[in-house]
């Protein structure tokens, strides 16, 4: 829809001309995917409903979850509704960024209703096996992985085919242009070459991992979808920043034609996160479900990508690190101490990180709230980097 109304800019009405700028578009795509949310949030909830579709809870878990057996999870399909359909009202669609980040959402998206369906139809907590689990996720990131390690060289659609064919054909020889280094934040001349193997697998570890971390900070009403939020907003402006020749000239960052047309993508994740949030806000009506935190983590690891901020992505979602290395910690250690000293031992209370506050007598609304303050520090951390190099 924007592109027919800027085509119809200069010839019939003049003030059109406002869906040029990109900036307004990503308000008017926080905007619809915001109302979308809101309008078909309460249809969404009674289908999942009416399809018992319940969230099934954990025996060994906190006690107090008990009480939330049976609520309607799978929400995150809300959410994809309302990015999607914003996203192909406000972006170009030429844009073969916003492409890859759709495939890498919906293809995560489809991962997760999976998972949530076996969940749901075999009363099995556990879902999908992590194998076939994590071996799906492989086949979608590596795809993903592959075509951006040469998108983010080449400006335009075509150039990056011929890239792909000339690093075949030169026996996968090919060297990738500064802008794809891998950068450090706050230091202007600090980077690193990856080559196109480093930068896939970089990019792989990225997508697959933080797609993992928000599914695993996806256990409080309301924990990960502020977060996501907060993070999505600010690799919005970095979007903005790097796919501006002026702006990312000044601030030193590399310039990525076409970069700037995710700040959309990412204000149409915004808008549809705010929207979730309205009925996943304690006590919660619905739960996002696999479907909604791995699509969401994967996409804010595509967009690190593209975005060259793979590093910052760390910083700002430290509180999906810090779920995920929580887990990690907890399973390793459990294991080494069950090997040496024939009975296994824990670092934490329980894992992942939210539930050991719970057990340390935090509430849930007091974990939820200040993980949310610990997450908007770190994005302003994140956003001070723009600046600070």
């Amino acid at each position: 829809m924007s592109q027919w109304l800027q085509a119809m800019a200069p010839e019939h009405l003049g003030f059109l001309r406002v869906f040029q700028y990109l900036t307004f578009r990503a308000v008017m795509a926080a905007m619809t995917a915001l109302i979308i949310g809101l309008m078909f949030g309460p249809w969404v909830i009674r289908r999942l409903t009416e399809l018992k579709i319940g969230q099934p809870i954990r025996e060994y878990g906190v006690q107090s979850h008990l009480a939330k057996r049976g609520t309607p999870t799978m929400g995150g399909v809300l959410v994809l509704i309302g990015i999607g359909i914003s996203t192909l009202l406000w972006s170009d669609w030429s844009n073969r960024f916003v492409w890859v980040v759709i495939l890498v959402t919906f293809g995560f998206g489809a991962i997760g209703w999976t998972d949530d369906w076996r969940k749901v139809v075999h009363k099995n907590p556990e879902g999908m096996s992590s194998r076939e689990k994590f071996m799906w996720q492989t086949v979608v990131g590596l795809i993903a992985s592959a075509y951006l390690a040469f998108a983010v060289a080449e400006p335009t659609s075509a150039r990056v085919w011929d890239a792909m064919g000339q690093w075949v054909s030169q026996g996968f020889e090919y060297a990738l242009p500064a802008r794809a280094d891998l950068l450090v934040p706050f230091f202007k001349a600090v980077r690193y070459p990856l080559g196109v193997l480093g930068f896939m697998a970089m990019s792989w570890f990225v997508i697959v991992g933080v797609s993992n971390a928000v599914n695993l900070t996806d256990g409080l009403d309301g924990l990960a979808i502020m977060p996501v939020v907060l993070v999505s907003g600010s690799l919005g402006i970095f979007a903005y920043v790097v796919g501006n020749a002026v702006y990312s000239r000044y601030l030193l960052f590399p310039h990525i034609p076409g970069a700037g047309e995710l700040m959309i993508f990412c204000a149409a994740i915004a808008g549809a996160g705010l929207a979730f949030l309205w009925f996943n806000a304690h006590p919660a009506q619905v739960f996002m479900g696999d479907v909604g935190a791995l699509a969401l983590g994967g996409a804010l690891g595509t967009i690190a990508v593209i975005t060259r901020q793979e590093i910052l992505l760390g910083v700002m979602g430290g509180v999906f690190i810090a779920e995920a290395a929580s887990v990690m910690l907890q399973v390793g250690w459990f294991k080494y101490t069950k090997k040496k000293f024939g009975e296994g031992r824990r670092l934490f209370r329980m894992a992942p990180l939210h539930h050991h506050f719970e057990k340390s007598g935090w509430t849930e609304t007091q974990v939820v709230i200040r993980f949310w303050i610990i997450t908007m520090l770190l994005c302003l951390v994140g956003l001070a980097s723009l600046k600070l190099r």
